[in-house]
């Protein structure tokens, strides 16, 4: 990634709880010591998640890490009432480690399209009038990208994806459908020269990279679609809002449009 991007997320979401965990437990003894008073157990979980989301944000981590900064200390808190043997924590983290490798490494967690996103991609893929390619950069679970190929029988769908256990459940998925199929590879080593609709749902951070990538092999007729996240300093040509929980957008660059346009 370029030099002005926020570099190891990761790194900083942790030094984010444990400032917090500082703070808490010192904030916990003056309150114990001067005032008596005893903070009940999820309160204490609760001042933490929203102190390592501030502090999150202040060591300039994206808007994304704040739920995650919130939630993961009352997240093991319940983990914690359930009873599960010691060895079953370290499974679980496994297991979000496989299904959200990209986080760390390209600041990319795993998010999903949802079905009204889904029905709005349909709209604009029928709008183009002939059969097409199409490309999910970092397709997850694979989901969006196999519902799409069954609706779109003669058109070509793929997917890339580099967390090892969403790339094996996307791949199964992709199986039923013979336009349809996923890799294990890297989006960026993804040559884009030959698909007509490229699509992501990825984060802040890359974007800037995902334009320069698609304005440099993206066909002159091609389209390029990113949900949710916008691209600096270039204004997409449509954008469709999602009526769903999330308040999702659709943003759209047509490459025929930007031909000349700077890269941010």
């Amino acid at each position: 990634m370029q030099g002005g991007e926020q570099r190891y997320p990761a790194l900083r979401a942790l030094c984010a709880q444990l400032m917090a965990m500082v703070v808490v437990a010192g904030l916990l003894f003056l309150l114990a010591r001067y005032f008596g008073w005893r903070v009940p157990l999820w309160g204490v979980a609760a001042l933490q998640g929203v102190l390592a989301a501030v502090l999150g944000m202040r060591l300039g981590l994206s808007r994304w890490w704040g739920p995650i900064n919130l939630a993961f200390v009352p997240a093991l808190l319940v983990l914690y009432g359930l009873a599960l043997p010691a060895w079953s924590y370290g499974v679980l983290f496994f297991l979000v480690l496989l299904f959200n490798w990209n986080s760390f490494g390209e600041r990319v967690p795993l998010y999903l399209s949802g079905e009204p996103t889904e029905r709005e991609l349909a709209e604009i893929l029928k709008s183009l009038g002939r059969p097409f390619v199409f490309v999910d950069l970092g397709c997850g679970l694979g989901g969006t990208i196999a519902r799409l190929a069954k609706r779109f029988p003669d058109s070509r769908f793929e997917g890339v994806e580099t967390a090892p256990l969403s790339f094996v459940v996307a791949w199964m998925r992709a199986l039923a459908w013979s336009n349809c199929r996923v890799r294990y590879r890297n989006l960026w080593k993804q040559d884009l020269s030959t698909f007509d609709v490229v699509y992501c749902f990825l984060s802040p951070a890359p974007m800037p990279a995902i334009w320069r990538k698609a304005s440099a092999e993206m066909p002159a007729n091609g389209l390029l679609i990113s949900n949710s996240f916008a691209i600096p300093g270039v204004e997409p040509a449509r954008v469709i809002e999602v009526q769903d929980w999330r308040e999702t957008r659709l943003l759209l660059w047509p490459m025929d449009a930007h031909i000349n346009q700077p890269s941010p």
